[in-house]
C-alpha cells in the first residue's frame, strides 16, 4: 500500500483555491500512490466560525474530489465541514455540523468517519457534533483507521483490540506549532501500542485565527522507524510504502495485543 503525505498550507476559507491546488498536487503524483492524505479541513482551513462553508456530501468539495479520485485512480483522505443530509436545505441556529473525515475511493463509495473528540478549549464542541461510532475503512485489502486531529490524543478510541482490527492509522490534522511536541509523541505512541503503520499529515503556514502550523507530518513502520519526515514549515509530498504482509508477520511473532486489558468504548 503506497501512501502519499501531502503537507501544504491551506488557503483560509478559499475552497476554490484549495480544490485547484489539491488537484495539481495529486496529478503530480503520476500514479505513484494508492492513497493521498491531506491535512484536516483541507478545503477551508479550521474555520469553526464559518457555518456558511458547510456542504453536504453532494456539494462541491466531495464531487470535485470524486472526480479527481476517478481521474487519477487514487483514494483521497481528509475531512471537511459537513452539513448532515437531514437538514441539507436549512442551517438553523441550533443545528450542529460535523467535522467529517472521509476516504473518497476511485469509482466507488465514499467511506466516512466523523471526528469523535471535539476540542472544547477552542470551542469546537459548540460548532460540531461528535461521532458516536468508529468505522474501519477498507481499500485494496488494507484495513484503515482514520483519526481526525484531536482524536490522536485518545488511545481508547484508537485501540486495536483484537490485534487485527486494522492495519494502518491515517491522521489528518490542523495541529498548531505551540503544541507540536504532543503531536510528535502521540503519533509514535499510537503506532507502538497498536502495532500498526501510521501516516499523520499536518498543514503548514498561518490560518485566519492567528495560529501558525509547522507541519511535522510523519510515517512510521511497525518498528517505529520513520519512513517519511518533513522539516519545520516544509511544504511538499512524501510517498511511503506499507508492507501489510510484513506487518501481519510482526504481529504473529510478537502478539502483544493478546496481553492487553479488556475494555469497551
Amino acid at each position: 500500500m503506497r501512501v502519499a503525505l501531502l503537507q501544504y498550507p491551506i488557503a483560509w476559507a478559499d475552497k476554490t483555491a484549495n480544490l485547484r491546488l489539491t488537484q495539481e498536487r495529486i496529478a503530480a503524483l503520476e500514479g505513484k500512490a494508492d492513497i493521498a492524505v491531506l491535512p484536516e479541513m483541507f478545503a477551508t482551513g479550521f474555520c469553526t466560525d464559518h457555518p456558511e462553508l458547510a456542504e453536504t456530501m453532494n456539494g462541491e468539495i466531495m464531487t470535485t474530489l470524486q472526480r479527481i479520485a476517478d481521474q487519477y485512480e487514487i483514494a483521497i483522505v481528509s475531512s471537511f465541514i459537513c452539513l448532515p443530509t437531514p437538514i441539507a436545505n436549512c442551517l438553523s441556529p441550533i443545528a450542529k455540523l460535523v467535522n467529517r473525515g472521509f476516504m473518497v475511493v476511485p469509482h466507488g463509495d465514499v467511506q466516512i468517519q466523523d471526528k469523535r473528540h471535539l476540542y472544547a478549549h477552542g470551542g469546537e464542541d459548540k460548532f460540531f457534533e461528535s461521532a458516536t461510532d468508529r468505522t474501519v475503512f477498507e481499500y485494496k485489502g488494507v484495513k484503515i483507521l482514520l483519526l481526525v486531529c484531536y482524536d490522536l490524543r485518545f488511545p481508547v478510541w484508537a485501540r486495536n483490540k483484537t490485534g487485527y482490527d486494522y492495519d494502518v492509522i491515517l491522521v489528518v490534522a490542523n495541529w498548531p506549532d505551540i503544541r507540536i511536541q504532543y503531536w510528535d509523541a502521540l503519533i509514535a505512541a499510537r503506532a507502538t501500542e497498536n502495532q500498526c503503520y501510521i501516516a499523520a499529515v499536518n498543514c503548514v503556514g498561518d490560518d485566519g485565527m492567528g495560529l501558525h502550523y509547522n507541519g511535522h507530518s510523519v510515517a512510521y513502520n511497525t518498528r517505529l522507524q520513520d519512513m517519511a519526515q518533513f522539516a519545520d514549515d516544509e511544504a511538499g509530498t512524501r510517498v511511503v510504502e506499507f508492507d501489510i504482509d510484513a506487518l501481519h508477520h510482526f504481529r504473529e511473532v510478537l502478539p502483544l495485543w493478546k496481553d492487553a486489558d479488556e475494555f469497551s468504548v
